[in-house]
């Protein structure tokens, strides 16, 4: 953890410490914010391409998380991070988030809803990784979606959270959406 935490601040240098959401971190934020902005970020997506045995599944019957894999574009939330505490809270999020080396913590640049462009820190998938799922067929993701549970919910909450706070925030993910539609999540309750 120590390694690739310092890697993070040597690649990031001078410039304020902004964090991409894009999944459970924008309805669960890890670290307090300065400032939080919509943004979008380019030449990725976002889809339920991770395996996960134990936030929203178990080795026994594995849940879905979000990863971010490579084409498109992704809404979510630039969070601006105070200086003051940041390792402390740096910390926290990589035992969120990089306990199972699910991710690559990657500096990306990102639009601001007000056309302004900052690098910030984001985590994509890790194709090399034992966890990455890949593209599934609505058949398995609809197993998963109805049966998956791990410490932290289940996959469809997770999944359905993430879209309603999308749309709460006036960027609906259609894709995200259309895919728990044909899943059998009831849309109407994203509202």
């Amino acid at each position: 953890m120590r390694q690739s935490l310092a890697a993070v601040h040597r690649q990031r240098g001078d410039r304020p410490f902004w964090l991409f959401a894009y999944g459970s971190l924008i309805w669960r934020p890890e670290c307090p914010s300065l400032e939080v902005r919509r943004a979008r970020l380019y030449g990725y997506h976002r889809g339920l391409y991770l395996w996960s045995h134990n936030h929203r599944g178990t080795p026994e019957k594995p849940g879905l998380v979000f990863g971010l894999d490579s084409g498109g574009s992704c809404n979510g939330f630039a969070y601006r991070l105070a200086e003051e505490g940041l390792d402390c809270h740096l910390e926290a999020l990589w035992q969120r988030e990089m306990i199972d080396a699910a991710y690559q913590p990657k500096w990306l640049n990102c639009r601001l809803e007000d056309g302004s462009r900052i690098c910030a820190l984001t985590f994509v998938l890790n194709r090399q990784g034992p966890h990455f799922a890949g593209n599934l067929p609505d058949q398995v993701l609809h197993q998963v979606l109805s049966s998956a549970r791990g410490h932290f919910g289940s996959t469809r909450e997770y999944a359905e959270q993430t879209a309603r706070a999308l749309r709460q925030h006036a960027m609906p993910d259609r894709r995200l959406e259309a895919t728990l539609a044909r899943c059998g999540c009831n849309m109407d309750t994203m509202a």
